[in-house]
C-alpha cells in the first residue's frame, strides 16, 4: 500500500471522530497537500510520497533514531522538529501514530 492509499484509509477511519476534519474540509491544506485536522489544526498529511504526522519532538527523534521515520523538511529544506515522515508502514502502525498525533495536536490546541 503506498502512502496515499494509507492516508486515504486513515481519513476514512478517523473522519468520523469528534473534532476531526477530513481532507479538504474548510480548505485546510498542509504544505500543498490535503490534510487531516483536529479542532482545525493539521495532524496528518501526505507530502512528497510520505505519510507525515505531527508529534512531540522527543517522539519524532525516537522514530528517526529507530529508523521508523525520517525528518520532515519544509520546502526550504529546514527540518521541522515536530513532524515525522514515513514512507512505509502498516495500517495498524499508521493508525496508532495518527491517533497519537491527533491527541498531541488536540492537547496543544487546548493549552
Amino acid at each position: 500500500m503506498d502512502p496515499a492509499q494509507r492516508f486515504a484509509l486513515l481519513a476514512e477511519t478517523l473522519s468520523t471522530r469528534p473534532g476531526v476534519g477530513p481532507p479538504g474540509a474548510g480548505g485546510r491544506r498542509g504544505f500543498g497537500s490535503a490534510a487531516l485536522t483536529v479542532d482545525g489544526s493539521i495532524f496528518a498529511m501526505v507530502v512528497g510520497g510520505a505519510l507525515v504526522f505531527k508529534l512531540p519532538r522527543h517522539r519524532v527523534e525516537g522514530l528517526v533514531t529507530a529508523g521508523t521515520g525520517l525528518p520532515f523538511a519544509a520546502a526550504n529544506g529546514t527540518p521541522m522538529r515536530e513532524w515525522v515522515a514515513l514512507d512505509h508502514g502498516t495500517p495498524e502502525s499508521d493508525l496508532a501514530l495518527a491517533e497519537e498525533a491527533m491527541r498531541f495536536v488536540a492537547a496543544s490546541r487546548r493549552a
